[in-house]
């Protein structure tokens, strides 16, 4: 059984990174935790988990937390390695040509540093016997701007990925950790967008994804790991593309680094967007140890993972491995008492799009259910 931290009294958070204690050999010990005090404490409604004086268990309390964490440690060692790899990549003539100067490029190096701290807290909670370490990676990129879409295609899916299991965690404590981590993602994520010259945040909710849709995005750009590295459990979809998704490097090729700016949509509702996916059996990620898998039946729909929805629209003119379907034309709240008939458009920004057997009825509290029906993907649709 996998070991886990010791309880540790809620005073020693200040110094997290460096006060969580070493593994213990049995998750029973931090799982039979019982509260001290079943007494509500004063001004304190009852309810709430985690609120009656129990001392916090920073550590996996199941699997589930175990390879979360898991696959949460992987995706902050691939930022760190990223940020740092772009750093050296280009020189600060080439970022120079792209609007970014000096100022900027320290902000990136703090990202960086950023991961620095959230890879040693998740690794900290995990146990210094079952914590991962940097792996082997390659990036699809060759330009300053490509480094940048790709940065922010990342921390978008990897802020995806953690907010889709962030609330299933038994263990509340290291929630809490994961939630400070991930709102500063989100805002490195907005920080790429700035960078490009983009409008930083075109959406009303930021989507969750499952653990399997984010290791199927990660998982491609990871050539090897050291062997004692824990293998992570969730499912490789088969890869989806959409071939005639919006270039944005070419989008974007014009535009210089800028707080905000008045973009318009780069994709309409109602247009046709061509897809095509590989067969399942592929050999993918560290090593190519993992292998593509799907438990789903004929393709039939598209879904699309958008702000607090799932759309589904139908896959038509299947032929073998390929299909099209339209850009669903829906917004966020058609009516609302706060609004005065305004409103925003579900699909913008980048929308995550699989192709499913099944129209499920999901929303972002029971994702998971969906992983059984996805045929291909996910894949990222650059919509604005």
């Amino acid at each position: 059984m996998r070991g886990l931290a010791l309880s540790i009294a809620a005073t020693a958070l200040a110094d997290l990174a460096g006060a969580l204690p070493a593994a213990s050999s049995s998750a029973s010990e931090a799982s039979s935790y019982t509260s001290s005090s079943s007494i509500p404490l004063p001004y304190t409604p009852s309810g709430g988990l985690d609120t009656n004086g129990s001392l916090p268990v920073y550590a996996p309390l199941t699997d589930f937390d175990y390879q979360s964490l898991n696959l949460g440690l992987y995706q902050e060692l691939i930022e760190l390695d990223l940020f740092q790899n772009g750093l050296a990549k280009f020189s600060a003539e080439d970022f120079q040509n792209e609007g970014l100067n000096a100022d900027d490029l320290y902000l990136l190096q703090f990202m960086a540093e950023q991961e620095v701290g959230h890879a040693t807290a998740i690794a900290d909670m995990l146990g210094p016997n079952n914590a991962s370490v940097a792996c082997e990676y390659s990036y699809p990129f060759q330009t300053v701007q490509e480094f940048l879409q790709f940065s922010e295609y990342i921390t978008r899916f990897g802020e995806a990925g953690t907010y889709g299991f962030l609330e299933h965690l038994n263990s509340r404590a290291a929630a809490q950790i994961v939630l400070q981590a991930i709102t500063t993602e989100a805002r490195q994520e907005m920080v790429f967008r700035q960078f490009q010259g983009i409008f930083p945040m075109p959406f009303w909710f930021t989507s969750a994804i499952t653990q399997s849709m984010q290791w199927t995005l990660m998982a491609p750009y990871i050539v090897g790991c050291p062997d004692n590295n824990t293998r992570v459990q969730f499912q490789n979809f088969p890869g989806l593309n959409i071939t005639n998704s919006p270039n944005v490097t070419q989008l974007t090729a014009n535009s210089s680094a800028a707080v905000s700016s008045n973009e318009t949509d780069w994709t309409t509702p109602g247009q046709t967007i061509h897809l095509e996916w590989e067969n399942p059996g592929k050999s993918v990620g560290p090593n190519n140890s993992y292998t593509t898998n799907t438990t789903a039946g004929e393709p039939k729909f598209v879904a699309w993972i958008s702000q607090l929805n799932v759309t589904y629209t139908p896959l038509t003119n299947v032929s073998g491995n390929s299909g099209q379907t339209t850009q669903p034309n829906l917004t966020i709240y058609s009516e609302s008492k706060y609004s005065n008939g305004s409103t925003a458009p579900l699909i913008n920004g980048t929308v995550f799009v699989l192709v499913t057997d099944d129209d499920v009825p999901v929303t972002p509290a029971n994702l998971t259910f969906l992983n059984q029906h996805v045929v291909a993907g996910p894949a990222a649709y650059f919509s604005g």
